[in-house]
């Protein structure tokens, strides 16, 4: 296997709602949900860079493709992590994720590893970091 990841799928509870998130409130563009004339079809995608998409599914139809039943939600699972290019550009974004409905776990403080970085929970609890590493010199912004 090639490590190449090409789609992120992250099962929500309400999909009108987290497109809403995404799309509205933190400006990622899409072209809305597609697939909804088909049962468990419904979906939104993300461009997100370089051939990467993030895809919001509906929990249920997510277990009912994989063949897994739909357990209790864990925000501590895993978590995306959004990398930028300044301290102030981690402050400008936790604060557009805050008024866009996210909850802030852990506000942006500076890191043992040198770095500057915070935490937020999107409306059906997935984790993401947002963060500035100066020893990276590419990032994500």
């Amino acid at each position: 296997m090639k490590p190449f990841i090409s789609l992120i799928t992250l099962g929500v509870d309400d999909l009108a709602r987290a497109v809403a998130f995404y799309r509205d409130g933190l400006g990622l563009a899409t072209d809305g949900v597609v697939g909804a004339e088909f049962e468990y079809g419904a979906v939104a995608f993300f461009e997100l860079h370089r051939g990467l998409k993030l895809a919001l599914w509906p929990r249920t139809s997510l277990a009912r493709d994989c063949g897994v039943g739909p357990g209790p939600r864990s925000a501590t699972e895993f978590a995306l992590a959004h990398n930028v290019a300044s301290r102030d550009e981690v402050d400008a974004v936790m604060a557009q994720a805050r008024d866009a409905g996210a909850t802030i776990t852990k506000p942006a403080i500076s890191t043992f590893w040198g770095g500057y970085a915070g935490y937020f929970q999107d409306p059906d609890g997935h984790l993401w970091e947002v963060a500035w590493n100066p020893q990276w010199v590419e990032s994500g912004g």
